[in-house]
């Protein structure tokens, strides 16, 4: 989202259109190592899910706002590590956002990478996707297809997360 009236991407300022360019590199490297996982048609809801939350970690792992300078590969085991299973990500994104948040507040509102950021947020945990039933045991342990099994409707991010993480680990 451009927004008039805010600094443009050179520190000019003057009325120009700011560009959010750490939210869109941070969803570009998300796509860009979800496309090399090879892990799901890119048009899917699926993907969407994965990109957005690897999108999230990417952008709210850079606490230093050095996002277009990174290199990727230097970066891997830091969202490795924050998308692990056992890690709250929901948490930490919640919290995260929250002080980004309060310092944009402080300088005179949200800027548009924590806008679309926000967006990303509130569709992954608004949105809900039917998916396998990861806990559920089958009875008669016999592998299970795709289609076969219970489904339940989970929150985008459930499903989302899992796949960036694989996706970084295919990397």
């Amino acid at each position: 989202m451009l927004h008039r009236g805010q600094e443009s991407t050179d520190g000019a300022g003057g009325g120009e259109l700011t560009v959010p360019m750490a939210w869109f590199y941070a969803e570009y490297i998300a796509e860009e190592l979800l496309r090399t996982g090879d892990l799901m048609p890119p048009t899917s809801f699926e993907f969407r899910a994965g990109r957005d939350a690897l999108a999230l970690t990417i952008f709210l792992a850079d606490s230093g706002g050095e996002l277009s300078g990174i290199r990727v590969v230097t970066q891997l085991e830091t969202w490795l590590s924050l998308t692990a299973y056992d890690q709250p990500w929901q948490d930490w994104v919640g919290e995260r956002m929250a002080h980004l948040t309060a310092e944009a507040l402080e300088v005179g509102g949200p800027a548009p990478d924590l806008e679309l950021a926000a967006a990303a947020w509130r569709w992954l945990e608004e949105t809900e996707l039917l998916a396998p039933d990861l806990d559920a045991v089958p009875g008669g342990g016999a592998v299970l297809g795709e289609d076969d099994g219970p489904k339940v409707w989970t929150p985008a991010w459930r499903l989302g997360l899992p796949l960036g993480h694989l996706a970084i680990h295919l990397f």
